[in-house]
C-alpha cells in the first residue's frame, strides 16, 4: 500500500495509511489516519459514493454487512481519497481531531463468545485454581475452550466499570457482596461480518469470508465469584457483568505482515482444527494500571489461531451473525511480564481497587516500519 498521504502523519503514528481502522459516530462511520478522524459517511455523501447508506449509519453495522468484496472497495476508495491530491478539496472539509470526536460503541454486538486459547494463562490458572492437580485439563490442546458471554454487557472503552456483587465462598458456607477481587482480562476480539446458516460448519479457510477485523478487549473478572460459581458449569456472573472493546476495529486488510503460525499447528489435531494457511498474529499489548506499565502480553503466543476459534465455535451447526464477537481470552506470555491479569502478575494476592484505571494498547506490524495501532480500551472500576 502506498505510504503517502496528503493528511500530516507523523512517522510513528498508530493510524498510518496502511490502517485506516474504523469507529463509530452519531454522524457515521469514521476512520482514523494520523491524529485525525474523517467521517467517511459523510465523503460518501458528498461524493455520492454507493456506500453512503452504510456508513452513515451510527455504527459500523453496515459496513459489516457489505462483505469481502464491500470491504475491499470501501477500503481503496477511502485510500484514494487520502492520497490523491485531487481529492483533498472534497474531503479534507470532512476531517476532524480525533480526540474531539465522541466514538461510541462500534457495532451491535449481536452474540459474544469467549475463549481460553493462551496455553500460558490456562496454566497458570490451573496451578492457582486446582493446586496438586494437572494445570491443563485433557482437552485442553485437542480444541478451543471457550464460553458464551452477554452481549449486552458489552461496553465502548471509557464506560466506568460497577464493582459486581454476587455470591463467595466463605468459610461456614457462601457469603453475599462487592467482589474483592476484581481483576482484567488482557484480550483480542474478532468481529463477524458475514454471517453463516444454522447447520452451517465455517472451516479455517474461510476465517476471512466471514470476519472483518479485530479490536481490544477487557473481559473484566470477578475471581471471587468466579471461583465459587464456575464448577461444574464454568463463568456465568463473575463475567457478565462487563466487557469493554475498544471504539476501533482493525480490518484484516490492515495485518497481513502480522500474520503468523499458531502454536496450535505444531500439534496433532483433527481434521477441521488443521489450518492450511497462517491466522496467528503478531500483537503486541501493553497493560498500565493508574498509568503505571505492568505487561506487555504477545498475542503471537497464543495457543489457537482465531481461525481454529470460529471453526469450533461452527462445527456443532451454531450459526454466526452480523455484529458477533468473539475473543482471545486472556493474552499471557512465557514471561510474568508478559502476563496479562492480575491474578497471574500479583499471585492471586491483590486486585482492583475502586477508583483504579486500567487501559490497553496494542501495535502489529505494518508495511515500510509502520505500526497498526488498535487505539485502547479504557475503563475505571466504580464502586
Amino acid at each position: 500500500m502506498e505510504r503517502g498521504s496528503w493528511v500530516d502523519v507523523e512517522p510513528d503514528s498508530p493510524f498510518p495509511i496502511a490502517n485506516l481502522p474504523y469507529a463509530a459516530t452519531a454522524n457515521g462511520t469514521v476512520v482514523a489516519i494520523g491524529s485525525q478522524a474523517l467521517f467517511v459517511g459523510q465523503v460518501a455523501r458528498a461524493l455520492g459514493s454507493p456506500w453512503q447508506e452504510a456508513l452513515l449509519q451510527p455504527s459500523i453495522d453496515g459496513l459489516l454487512a457489505l462483505g469481502p468484496s464491500g470491504w475491499a472497495d470501501v477500503r481503496a476508495t477511502i485510500t484514494t481519497w487520502l492520497c490523491d491530491p485531487a481529492q483533498r478539496a472534497a474531503v479534507a472539509p470532512h476531517l476532524a481531531p480525533i480526540d474531539a470526536v465522541q466514538l461510541l460503541l462500534p457495532f451491535t454486538v449481536a452474540d459474544y463468545v469467549d475463549f481460553y486459547a493462551s496455553e500460558q494463562h490456562a496454566t497458570n490458572l490451573g496451578r492457582l485454581l486446582r493446586p496438586g492437580q494437572p494445570p491443563l485439563l485433557p482437552n485442553w490442546k485437542h480444541l478451543p475452550v471457550g464460553y458464551h458471554g452477554r452481549a449486552g454487557t458489552v461496553v465502548v472503552s471509557g464506560t466506568d466499570i460497577r464493582r459486581p456483587t454476587g455470591q463467595r465462598r466463605g468459610d461456614d458456607g457462601p457469603t453475599f457482596g462487592r467482589s474483592e477481587r476484581l481483576d482484567i482480562e488482557t484480550e483480542v476480539g474478532f468481529v463477524v461480518g458475514v454471517p453463516s446458516a444454522l447447520g452451517e460448519h465455517v472451516p479455517v479457510g474461510d476465517f476471512d469470508r466471514h470476519v472483518f477485523g479485530a479490536c481490544l478487549v477487557n473481559d473484566w473478572s470477578a475471581r471471587d465469584i468466579q471461583a465459587w460459581e464456575y464448577q461444574p458449569l464454568g463463568p456465568f456472573l463473575g463475567k457478565s457483568f462487563a466487557t469493554s472493546i475498544s471504539p476501533w476495529v482493525v480490518p484484516l486488510a490492515a495485518l497481513q505482515l502480522a500474520r503468523v503460525w499458531s502454536p496450535a499447528a505444531q500439534t496433532p489435531l483433527l481434521p477441521y482444527l488443521r489450518e492450511s494457511t497462517a491466522w496467528g498474529l503478531d500483537i503486541g499489548l501493553e497493560v498500565r494500571v493508574n498509568g503505571q506499565l505492568v505487561s506487555r502480553p504477545p498475542y503471537r503466543s497464543m495457543h489457537w489461531s482465531p481461525a481454529q476459534m470460529l471453526a469450533h465455535l461452527t462445527v456443532n451447526g451454531a450459526s454466526v451473525r452480523t455484529g458477533d464477537l468473539f475473543a482471545s481470552g486472556t493474552v499471557s506470555g512465557p514471561r510474568r511480564e508478559e502476563w496479562g491479569s492480575l491474578i497471574e502478575l500479583w499471585d492471586n494476592e491483590r486486585f482492583l481497587a475502586d477508583g483504579d484505571e486500567v487501559v490497553i494498547t496494542a501495535s502489529a506490524p505494518g508495511p515500510d516500519g509502520m505500526r497498526i495501532g488498535f487505539g485502547e480500551v479504557r475503563g475505571r472500576v466504580v464502586s
